[in-house]
Parts: C-alpha cells; structure tokens; sequence
C-alpha cells in the first residue's frame, strides 16, 4: 500500500517536473518571438522616421536659402 502511494506521489512529481520544463521553453520561445516581432518593428519605423526627418530638414533648409 505505501509503496504504492510512494510510486504514484513519485509519477506525480516527475509529470509536475517535466510541464515546468515544457512551460518554461514555451515562455522563452514566445519571449524571443516577441523580441523579433518588435526588432522588425521598430526597425521599419526608424527608417521611415528617418526619411521623414530628411525630408523635413530639406524643407526648412530650401525654405532658408
């Protein structure tokens, strides 16, 4: 009978052990999904920024001369 219990409470930690692993590296897999989403992101818009400021400099230096 307490052998029994023992092997059941010893399965029942081994699965509790491996869905904490399992779990973790679903989180770190969408961390890093979600880095590269905003790398992506902030990438484009930094570069669509940057045209907007040169486009903005050349006006105000046009409009100087």
């Amino acid at each position: 009978m307490f052998l029994r219990l023992y092997a059941k409470a010893q399965s029942w930690l081994s699965e509790l052990r491996n869905e904490r692993g399992a779990t973790a590296v679903e989180y770190a897999l969408m961390v890093a999904l979600i880095a590269v989403v905003i790398i992506a992101a902030v990438s484009a818009l930094g570069t669509s920024a940057s045209s907007k400021f040169q486009t903005v400099a050349d006006t105000v230096s046009s409009a100087g001369s």
